[in-house]
């Protein structure tokens, strides 16, 4: 009446498992990076296995040249940030330092010449009132005058 059909070949535990593993493979090889460094060392050792799962290799050589270029690019980000960093603050600071010390030669430049006196420009630089000590010995010797 009917025909039976053959009966299927029962997977293996180790076999669900294998299958398991290679699509967990497929879902991380796309975000981790070193993973996918090592499951394209792998692949690339058995050519049959790269047949087999040839998605999984470009899967995991597109993931390796998005990650390359990831840092790339935070290699330029941070570059611009130092750069920024030392033009905002180091450069700055290194001019003030360098102006003060500057400035300190200009300030001492800029100070008169310390002048000689002599007893000529003592005499002019003297008062006009004659001193306490100097009036009373005219008083007490009134010959002299």
């Amino acid at each position: 009446m009917f025909p039976e059909k053959p009966p299927r070949p029962k997977r293996s535990n180790i076999g669900t498992e294998e299958e398991r593993t290679w699509v967990e493979f497929y879902r991380r090889g796309r975000s981790d990076a070193a993973l996918a460094a090592e499951v394209l060392v792998q692949l690339e050792r058995d050519a049959e296995m790269k047949r087999h799962h040839l998605a999984l290799y470009l899967c995991c050589k597109e993931t390796l040249r998005r990650e390359k270029a990831r840092q790339a690019r935070h290699k330029r980000i941070s570059f611009f940030v130092r750069w920024l960093a030392y033009n905002l603050f180091a450069q700055p600071w290194r001019a003030l330092r360098n102006f003060s010390s500057e400035g300190r030669d200009i300030a001492i430049e800029i100070l008169p010449e310390p002048q000689r006196f002599t007893r000529q420009a003592a005499r002019a630089v003297e008062p006009a009132i004659p001193l306490p000590s100097a009036a009373g010995a005219e008083k007490a010797n009134p010959a002299s005058s």
